[in-house]
C-alpha cells in the first residue's frame, strides 16, 4: 500500500490504481516504487498472469523523446502553498486544520470517507484502533500457547513474578500479559471514543493563507473565496445541521453571478461571512481546533471553538517552473509566473511559446478552459504560418 497522492495523502491506495475517478483515457497505472517485482526486487508477476488483455510489460522503461515542434503551450499548473511554515495556524500539529484541497477530498464521494465529513482527529482514531487490535490478536495468540503449553493462567503468572520469581521465562510472560490487559484497556477506551464521534457539523474557513501577505506571496489568489463559499455550501447540502464561518479580510466575488452565489450560500447553506484576519489556531482537550481573531467590525479580539477548520492555501507557481522557463526561454514576473503582455495574454517573452491557466498567475477553472482553447488557436495559427511560409519558400 502506498500514500494516496490523489487524495491529499489522506488514506492508503495499491500499488496498481487509476491517476484519479473519471480520468480520460481510463487506465490503470503500476506505481513502481510500491510494487514488489519492479521496486521492491520480489518475485511477483501476479497482475501479469490476471490481466486478460496483456498489457503489462514489467520490461519497459521510461524515455526521452526528441521532437520538432512549431509552437509550445505552457501548461504547468500550480502547487499549494505549504501552511505548516505559519505555525500559528498549527497545521500538521492540531489534527482536525486541514487545507481546502483536502477537504474537498473529504466531502467527495469518490474520496477517502466516501463524502462523509469525518474529522482527520477520528480518522486517526480509526487507525490506532485496527493497529491495537492487531497487535491484541497477536499478542492473546502468543499468551494462550504459554498457558496451553504450562498448564496456568496469565493471572497466576503476574503473581509470582510480583512475590519474587525471577526465571526469565516467567518475568517475560508477566510482562506479555501486563501488556496485553493495558492494551485491552486502551482498546476499550478507544472503542468508547470511536462510539461517541460525530462528523463535523461546525467548520470555520481562513482566507488567505499564504496569499495578500507580503511575507510570502503578495499577489491574491483569485479563486480562494469562491472555492471556500462552494465548499460551505456543498457541506450543508451533505448535512443540512452543518454551518461554516468565513473568515476573510474582504471577499473577493469576481466573476459573472459570484456575487449572487455568495449571498445565496449566506440565506440558504448556513453561511457566515467573518470580516477579520485569523490570528491564531489552539486546540481544546477534545480536539477541538479555536480559532482567534480580531472582528474589524467590532474591533475586538474573539475567540470560537469549531469542529474543523479549513485553510485557504495559495495558489503558487510550480516548483520547476523556473527551469522550464530557463529551457524555452521565457520571461517570469515577480510573483514567479510566465511573464505575459495584457493585452496579448497568453503569448510569453519567447514567440511561438504559449501559456494557458495558472502557469500565467491564478485563475479558476472556467477561464483556464476559456485560456486553454485560445492558446490552441494561437499555436495553430502559429504553425500554420510557419508550414505557408516554408511553402512559398519551396516554391
Amino acid at each position: 500500500m502506498a500514500v494516496d497522492v490523489f487524495n491529499a495523502g489522506i488514506g492508503k491506495r495499491k500499488a496498481i490504481y487509476k491517476y484519479f475517478p473519471q480520468g480520460i483515457p481510463s487506465v490503470f497505472t503500476i506505481d513502481a516504487p510500491s510494487c514488489r517485482q519492479l521496486g521492491q526486487g520480489k518475485k511477483c508477476g501476479v497482475c501479469a498472469k490476471t490481466c486478460q488483455a496483456d498489457a503489462i510489460d514489467f520490461e519497459q522503461k521510461d524515455s526521452v523523446i526528441e521532437l520538432e515542434a512549431g509552437a509550445i503551450i505552457i501548461a504547468s499548473g500550480y502547487d499549494v502553498f505549504d501552511p505548516s511554515v505559519i505555525p500559528e495556524y498549527g497545521y500538521g500539529r492540531i489534527d482536525n486544520v486541514v487545507t481546502a484541497l483536502e477537504f474537498e477530498r473529504l466531502l467527495s464521494a469518490s474520496g477517502p470517507t466516501a463524502g462523509h465529513l469525518d474529522r482527520p482527529s477520528e480518522l486517526l482514531l480509526e487507525k490506532q484502533v485496527e493497529e491495537t487490535e492487531k497487535e491484541v490478536r497477536k499478542l492473546s495468540g502468543r499468551i494462550k500457547q504459554l498457558e496451553e503449553k504450562q498448564g496456568k493462567k496469565s493471572a497466576r503468572v503476574i503473581e509470582e513474578v510480583k512475590a519474587g520469581a525471577t526465571e526469565p521465562a516467567l518475568v517475560e510472560w508477566a510482562g506479555q500479559a501486563e501488556k496485553l490487559g493495558s492494551l485491552e484497556a486502551g482498546l476499550e477506551a478507544m472503542h468508547k471514543k470511536k462510539a461517541a464521534a460525530t462528523t463535523a457539523k461546525k467548520l470555520a474557513f481562513v482566507q488567505c493563507v499564504g496569499s495578500r501577505d507580503f511575507r510570502f506571496n503578495k499577489f491574491c489568489s483569485s479563486f480562494c473565496c469562491m472555492h471556500s463559499v462552494k465548499e460551505a455550501m456543498i457541506a450543508n447540502e451533505h448535512d443540512r445541521e452543518a454551518r461554516s464561518s468565513i473568515f476573510c479580510m474582504d471577499l473577493r466575488a469576481v466573476g459573472r453571478g459570484f456575487e449572487e452565489y455568495k449571498i445565496r450560500g449566506g440565506k440558504q447553506a448556513n453561511i457566515e461571512y467573518v470580516r477579520g484576519r485569523v490570528a491564531e489556531i489552539t486546540e481544546d482537550a477534545s480536539k477541538n481546533p479555536i480559532v482567534w481573531y480580531e472582528s474589524t467590525k467590532d474591533r475586538q479580539v474573539k475567540s470560537e471553538t469549531f469542529d474543523l477548520v479549513v485553510l485557504a492555501t495559495a495558489c503558487i507557481p510550480t516548483a520547476g517552473t523556473a527551469a522550464l522557463a530557463g529551457i524555452v526561454g521565457a520571461d517570469l514576473d515577480s510573483n514567479g509566473f510566465f511573464r505575459t503582455d495584457p493585452l496579448v495574454p497568453l503569448s510569453t517573452t519567447r514567440p511561438g511559446v504559449f501559456v494557458c491557466g495558472c502557469a500565467q498567475g491564478p485563475m479558476d477553472i472556467p477561464e483556464s478552459v476559456a485560456q486553454a482553447s485560445s492558446a490552441a488557436a494561437c499555436a495553430a495559427e502559429t504553425v500554420i504560418g510557419i508550414t505557408a511560409t516554408a511553402m512559398k519558400a519551396t516554391a
